[in-house]
């Protein structure tokens, strides 16, 4: 009874590790087909945000420590806005191409969009730059944020922190908020309109390029605020944002094209396995866990859980 206990306490911090981590790399991944290998390090950027606003030493913002909650809200806007600025610069290469422009004649930079591999080898150049960078402005580690809440007793001698237990139920309200924006807004419906055919939905008067730019700061904002939700679980340390990009990338092959339907089944089955491994036979044991459910995922669901569900639906349709 203990040992059940234990694992269904043990999967809610699971999920929410895959659900959080997962959601800013879909979203990006799959509007505008671009690989974010520096996600754990915008996810990074939203750690170090929140807990220089939390502990009052933001950079050129002269500004008194701020609550908690208002520090992790600093941490996605900050991210959001870092994002954009890597959009226009790197992605699109809109900046330096407008620049090129009126000095040379001529663009320098393609845009990244639906070029996987050279989008990877640009991010992951990022994230080198940002990880030293980081080091050398701040050097090997900051102050952290205590843990709020306390510890949750669920019987047998066990404990667990309430906050990574309640970090579950925040992943939910991601996921709810992620469907009200895909399914209810103009920005949602002009970003699938983008996904299902960008040359129709330019021709249907849709601003692809912005969609573009607003996509990829949504999808920064998310990472960050996962920084910042994690910040108090974490030492606050450059390249503190590996230990997300394994998740994030198992869960979007997993869980498939729909980002609220495929992260919300990738974390439900990740986490149930992470959680099992762990738990049983060590944290290296869940990580070697999900990469083999990762790599059965690809050879058996080449289109993720969302796609095992579409032909699910497919089959009904045609039974009735």
């Amino acid at each position: 009874m203990a040992v059940g206990m234990d694992l269904v306490v043990q999967f809610f911090p699971s999920f929410a590790a895959v659900v959080l981590a997962a959601t800013g790399l879909a979203i990006i991944f799959g509007i505008m087909g671009v690989i974010n290998l520096a996600h754990g390090e915008f996810i990074m950027v939203g750690a170090f945000s929140t807990t220089l606003a939390y502990n009052g030493a933001l950079p050129f913002v002269p500004i008194p420590p701020l609550p908690l909650p208002a520090a992790m809200l600093t941490g996605a806007l900050v991210t959001a806005l870092f994002g954009l600025l890597v959009e226009r610069t790197i992605v699109s290469g809109a900046i330096p191409n407008w620049i090129a422009e009126r000095t040379l004649g001529r663009p320098i930079i393609t845009p990244l969009y639906d070029r996987l591999l050279d989008s990877m080898v640009a991010t992951w150049g990022l994230s080198l730059i940002m990880v030293q960078t980081f080091r050398n402005v701040f050097g090997n580690s900051l102050d952290g944020i205590p843990i709020p809440f306390g510890q949750l007793d669920y019987g047998a001698g066990l404990s667990i922190g309430t906050y990574q237990v309640a970090l579950a139920g925040v992943a939910v309200l991601v996921l709810i908020g992620l469907y009200l924006v895909f399914a209810r807004t103009d920005y949602g419906m002009r970003a699938r309109a983008t996904i299902q055919n960008e040359d129709m939905a330019q021709s249907l008067g849709v601003d692809t390029d912005r969609m573009y730019v607003l996509t990829f700061a949504f999808g920064s904002g998310l990472a960050g605020l996962t920084g910042a939700l994690y910040a108090p679980l974490l030492s606050i340390e450059p390249g503190l944002g590996s230990q997300f990009l394994v998740d994030a990338f198992v869960a979007v092959v997993v869980g498939g094209a729909s980002v609220v339907v495929g992260t919300l089944l990738a974390g439900g089955l990740l986490g149930f396995v992470d959680a099992v491994f762990s738990n049983w036979f060590g944290t290296f044991a869940g990580r070697i866990a999900l990469l083999l459910v990762a790599i059965v995922s690809i050879r058996f669901l080449p289109a993720g859980l969302t796609g095992l569900v579409e032909r699910i639906r497919e089959r009904r349709a045609e039974v009735e």
